[in-house]
């Protein structure tokens, strides 16, 4: 079968994947759209130094189970929806022909397989994949593949909302308008905050962070969101160096902070502006599972609207131009490839 793979630092798409078979506890599920997100990008740039980093980092964190080899093809693609196929030996779930999305892991018979990145399992790059019976979610009818596929990014604006947790009537900052960004402003409308103030370099993604729900969206090199609002939570959602000194050092005494972005680089902190300030700072990462199924519900019933950030709709042997293209915010937001 084909499928997309990170290959000496680039998307390749190959056509001799060997086709997956179920196993125990396991669905065969035929991939219909899958995201591409900014980690996966990252980690196109920067594999390396994040398979490195991870080797370093202690505690339960999942990150720090990432174990995969560079000079094997590594497979990607974690925010999809795909349509069930088959089961393995003993296996029941939703019928055949019903499209689903699930968790991003894969329960083998060694442990936990991250559906992230991985030298062994076909992930959503891909024209099929095995997924855990036991985790994946029905779509609803009517509900269309590259709709749903958004399910796994709202989860994670979920996530970082609820370790925000603004309070009702605070304004809120958002640092960032990529795909998490972009969710967190669009779970922040849909709880009924009235003054949601993004900033974003992109006059792309400002626009559809509008769409999304933000009252106000500023370009940071014109204007300044805390110029506009004194808000209760700042939530930098950008992942680049120098966004969080920023954020600290203009954030209101006494006010949270919530790092949803993930910068790779080292950074800088000048932690007067913290200390001087007493602010909370706090970070987001990932999500769990009743926090997906609430994605879905949203999306499903309307509450959000994902189509203003969806800008692409891309067969697989056009990934490694939407790759490209997505390394400049001016072009492009969320990217949908259908294998």
């Amino acid at each position: 079968m084909r499928a997309a793979v990170l290959r000496n630092g680039a998307m390749a798409v190959i056509d001799d994947v060997a086709e997956p078979v179920p196993g125990p506890g396991q669905a065969l599920v035929e991939v219909k759209a899958c995201g591409i997100c900014g980690s996966d990008l990252q980690f196109s740039a920067h594999a390396e130094e994040m398979v490195a980093v991870a080797k370093t980092i202690g505690g339960d964190a999942p990150f720090a189970k990432l174990a995969v080899d560079l000079d094997r093809d590594v497979y990607m693609g974690h925010e999809f929806c795909a349509e069930v196929l088959d089961y393995g030996p003993g296996t029941t779930g939703p019928a055949p022909g019903t499209y689903v999305t699930s968790m991003p892991a894969l329960l083998t018979n060694s442990g936990i397989e991250p559906l992230v990145y991985s030298n062994s399992a076909a992930c959503g790059f891909g024209e099929r994949m095995l997924l855990t019976a036991d985790l994946m979610i029905p779509v609803p009818s009517g509900v269309k593949a590259t709709t749903a596929a958004v399910t796994e990014p709202i989860a994670v604006g979920i996530h970082s909302v609820n370790r925000a947790a603004p309070r009702p009537g605070e304004a809120v900052v958002v640092l960032g308008c990529g795909g998490v960004g972009l969710a967190i402003i669009a779970v922040l409308r849909a709880r009924g905050f009235e003054s949601i103030i993004a900033a974003d370099p992109s006059p792309l993604r400002r626009a559809v962070a509008i769409s999304m729900g933000a009252h106000h969206a500023v370009d940071p090199a014109v204007a300044s969101p805390f110029d506009i609002v004194v808000p209760g939570v700042t939530i930098e959602a950008a992942g680049a160096p120098g966004v969080l000194d920023e954020a600290m050092r203009l954030a209101p005494r006494g006010s949270k902070i919530v790092v949803a972005g993930v910068c790779m680089q080292a950074d800088t902190l000048h932690m007067i502006y913290a200390a001087s300030k007493e602010l909370v700072l706090t970070f987001a990462n990932g999500y769990a599972p009743q926090e997906f199924a609430e994605a879905l519900r949203l999306i499903s019933d309307g509450t959000v609207d994902v189509a203003p950030m969806i800008t692409d709709v891309v067969d697989l042997s056009k990934i490694n131009r939407s790759f490209t293209e997505l390394t400049d915010p001016t072009r492009q937001c969320k990217v949908l490839v259908t294998p």
